[in-house]
């Protein structure tokens, strides 16, 4: 039996540094009603290859959404999960060869934070395979310390529609399958807005009707999202977040009430600026981008989306491995 290294499983069988591809997708959370509860996969996708290096070595390359802007150094929020990773693992981090392509829009409330922790740790599971294995619920709590709330990491990692919640044994989560009936789109600006902002923006308590009002709509999502999509309008009001976040942004606030107007269920995506609509199919998605160019003064990218199933994904890229 061999021992591992220090460093963990950080070679492949043929001897080669270990390279690990991971693929993870865009989320959006709250759906409305679901603050800090309820997540969307998305399909949209950061992709990455990662190779373990000797121990201090450290070379990062970035392309895409964002690369003008994220860190070359041990801060990249992949390196730093996969360090966290690591740490819990008690195991000694590789330096590591990071070549990341990112498609996720960074701070639009499509989950980019959200997705570079899942990465991160999914590399790690990928070097580490062989010596420690990184189960889901490892994952979703190691996720969700990193980002502080599990409603964006979940989805991220499991796909699907998810429901997280957090009990005293940690993060826990309930993936759904979503009715074919459902056709996302996404509306993103050029504005970004800050998560910590959106999220200070709301108070610390609220009338107990309000409270009420969102049990019923969030139990209300679920069905119309795996059963009755025609419930999809009532089911995406909510009285606890985005009304008190309008006043930062806007021109947001009102293309949701312009499209809820035209019966479309449009939501806040994430913490915003960008706008998720659960359209009843492709028809529907090209109507609410027509009014979504007629509604306001600010450009907005339509992104016709499919949900994703799978979540994110690690699979051994090394040269030579079977």
């Amino acid at each position: 039996m061999t021992t591992p290294s220090p460093a963990g499983a950080s070679a492949s069988p043929s001897g080669e540094p270990r390279t690990v591809a991971v693929r993870v997708p865009a989320t959006s959370a709250n759906l409305g009603p679901g603050f800090d509860t309820l997540g969307l996969a998305l399909s949209v996708y950061d992709e990455l290859t990662v190779t373990a290096l000797p121990a201090g070595e450290l070379d990062i390359e970035v392309t895409g959404a964002g690369a003008e802007d994220v860190p070359r150094d041990g801060s990249h929020l992949v390196i730093r999960a996969m360090a966290y990773a690591y740490e819990a693992c008690g195991r000694r981090m590789p330096g590591v060869r990071l070549r990341a392509h990112n498609v996720i829009p960074h701070g639009r409330g499509m989950g980019s934070s959200g997705a570079a922790v899942v990465a991160g740790l999914l590399s790690a599971k990928g070097l580490l395979a062989g010596d420690v294995e990184l189960g889901p619920d490892t994952l979703l709590r190691l996720a969700t310390e990193l980002e502080g709330h599990p409603d964006n990491v979940a989805p991220a990692l499991f796909g699907g529609l998810t429901i997280a919640w957090l009990d005293e044994s940690g993060p826990q989560h309930k993936k759904l399958i979503v009715h074919r009936g459902v056709a996302p789109l996404v509306l993103v600006p050029e504005f970004t807005m800050s998560t910590s902002l959106a999220r200070s923006l709301q108070p610390l308590q609220v009338p107990r009707e309000d409270a009420v009002f969102n049990v019923s709509r969030s139990a209300l999502l679920i069905a119309a999202l795996t059963q009755s999509p025609e419930l999809m309008l009532a089911a995406t009001e909510d009285k606890l977040h985005q009304s008190y976040r309008a006043q930062a942004m806007p021109e947001t606030d009102r293309l949701v009430r312009a499209l809820r107007a035209e019966g479309f269920a449009a939501v806040v995506s994430g913490a915003g600026p960008s706008v998720l609509v659960l359209a009843d199919g492709p028809g529907g998605r090209l109507q609410a981008a027509d009014i979504a160019a007629r509604a306001t003064d600010t450009p907005w990218e339509p992104l016709m989306l499919a949900v994703d199933v799978k979540g994110g994904t690690v699979r051994d890229h090394t040269e030579g491995s079977t």
